[in-house]
């Protein structure tokens, strides 16, 4: 019998520890489990008394694929969550008081023509002074009226053009992927770390050691602890790129509220004085929460504003958070990679947190390292890590810096100095209506569209190409308006299709017999 070839060297990867748990823990822990299927120990620590952040419970499309790769049941998700879902943001007073728009996850109407229909949009505008673009967006059309239903796969009806995401309770969503992960393997230890220990020569962190005496070797090590950066910053004092000088928010205060009737498919942010307010719907209860900027205002104030808006009886004790907005210089150092808040904070405007976390797993999966730990390899995570960042950062700052309110806040972001990547993208809209593309964009020509008109950024001429076009743009618009509002008319509510589905009553009656 011929002897199997063995390398001669195994660098493999063989143990990895997490330090944290929540959202960005026990996602880490999954897509590990689920993707390293033999030969590998994963161990994720975290303590009780340290709680999870948890400031946002809304997503954007991606954490389907998430979700999708990891083989979840979507109704089995929802249910255990208490999850809804979500078709876009509405934005409220956000460039002037009374204005609204909706950023929707879908297009505008429905490709036809190599000119983006939003420029066919722009020249009604521009002669007839037509109302809102909203209404020419499925999203929307369902969203208004409370509807929701899964897009067709059918690419020739309008409600094939259109995406959704979640609301979630966030710590529910850990506790499922907790279940999940331990299915697969993974082993979690109750405990807080005490000490970290490092190679004396390369830096690199060899061992943590809990309060309580027990020692977790490991050749990779993942820092999920938070704002805390127990091993990123504590350990290996990787530093900050503070942004808030364009992101001048920075806290704060979040508490549920009892459910309304108004159980809508979508999240709502309304421009307050000093920052802004979410509101998000789930099942059983509302998520609320005011993100401020300190300068502008004091925690009290900030706190006395949430509750007296809030649309029903609060269910807990506020709850305050502090943060800086920017990322590590390094999401990567050493055999250290940082998940989650441990990588930085984007404030959860666009709902982007749990992307965030989900877009470093993603990028683990992709570069996976051995015990080598290339350089090149390093590199390239933190490169693309980087980017992505500074491109939503850009989309975040770009609803601030467009708007006419006159608050000392809003004057601020109004008149700063912006990054040249996104003064660039603002002119071309102004002047033509184009949308510039960068790599490694998150937010796609809707969302660009959507924020730029929403907060008066409106051209001052079309796409010149558009002038070749002889068809008539009012009735196109007609067409798909009236297509949108009669698909909608025969779909369900929202409340009725989560009852009918996912709904969370029956799941928890299911898991108390």
């Amino acid at each position: 019998m011929q002897a199997t070839r063995q390398p001669q060297h195994d660098r493999a990867i063989r143990s990895i520890v997490i330090v944290g748990g929540g959202s960005a823990g026990w996602m880490t822990a999954a897509a590990l489990a689920n993707s390293l299927q033999d030969g590998c120990a994963i161990t994720l620590v975290e303590s009780e008394e340290i709680g999870i952040v948890g400031v946002g419970e809304a997503t954007i499309p991606t954490i389907r694929l998430f979700n999708d790769m990891l083989g979840i049941d979507e109704a089995e998700f929802v249910k255990a969550t208490h999850g809804s879902f979500k078709l876009g943001i509405q934005f409220v007073d956000w460039s002037a008081p009374g204005a609204r728009y909706f950023h929707p996850f879908g297009s505008y109407g429905k490709a036809f023509d190599t000119v983006a229909f939003h420029q066919f949009w722009l020249a009604e505008r521009l002669n007839h002074n037509i109302d809102s673009i909203d209404p020419y967006c499925m999203a929307w059309t369902l969203a208004e009226a409370g509807k929701f239903a899964p897009p067709s796969r059918d690419p020739r009806t309008v409600l094939s053009t259109y995406d959704y995401a979640y609301h979630f309770d966030a710590a529910r969503y850990a506790a499922f992927l907790r279940r999940y992960a331990e299915a697969k393997g993974v082993t979690r230890l109750e405990g807080k770390v005490a000490t970290v220990t490092q190679h004396g020569e390369s830096g690199f962190v060899e061992s943590v050691t809990l309060a309580d005496g027990r020692i977790l070797p490991g050749d990779l090590f993942i820092d999920c602890s938070g704002f805390a950066g127990l091993l990123i910053e504590k350990t290996l004092k990787t530093g900050y790129e503070d942004w808030s000088q364009w992101l001048p928010c920075d806290r704060a205060v979040a508490v549920p509220s009892a459910s309304t009737t108004d159980f809508l498919p979508y999240t709502r942010s309304t421009a307050r004085e000093a920052g802004w307010q979410w509101r998000i719907p789930i099942q059983g209860r509302t998520g609320n929460g005011y993100v401020y900027s300190s300068r502008f205002t004091d925690d009290d104030t900030a706190t006395r504003q949430l509750l007296a808006s809030l649309d029903g009886e609060p269910l807990a004790d506020p709850r305050p958070l502090r943060f800086t907005t920017g990322r590590r210089r390094q999401a990567w150092n050493r055999n250290v990679i940082a998940v989650g808040l441990s990588s930085g904070f984007l404030e959860p405007l666009e709902s982007t947190g749990i992307h965030l976390i989900q877009a470093n797993i993603s990028k683990l999966l992709a570069f996976f390292p051995d015990r080598d730990f290339d350089p090149l390899v390093t590199a390239e995570f933190n490169h693309v890590a980087a980017t992505e960042n500074e491109r939503i950062r850009d989309f975040l700052v770009l609803h601030y810096h467009l708007n006419q309110r006159d608050e000392p806040l809003w004057r601020y972001t109004a008149t700063m100095p912006i990054p040249d990547t996104l003064a660039t993208r603002i002119e071309h809209f102004r002047r033509y209506g184009r949308l510039i593309s960068r790599d490694m964009d998150l937010f796609g020509p809707a969302s660009w569209t959507a924020v730029h008109i929403g907060q008066g950024n409106l051209p001052l001429a079309c796409d010149p190409l558009k002038t070749y076009r002889t068809a008539d743009g009012a009735a196109w618009l007609a067409r798909f308006k009236s297509a949108m509002q009669a698909e909608a008319a025969k779909v369900g509510s929202h409340r009725s299709y989560v009852e009918t589905h996912c709904n969370a009553r029956e799941s928890t009656a299911l898991a108390s017999a």
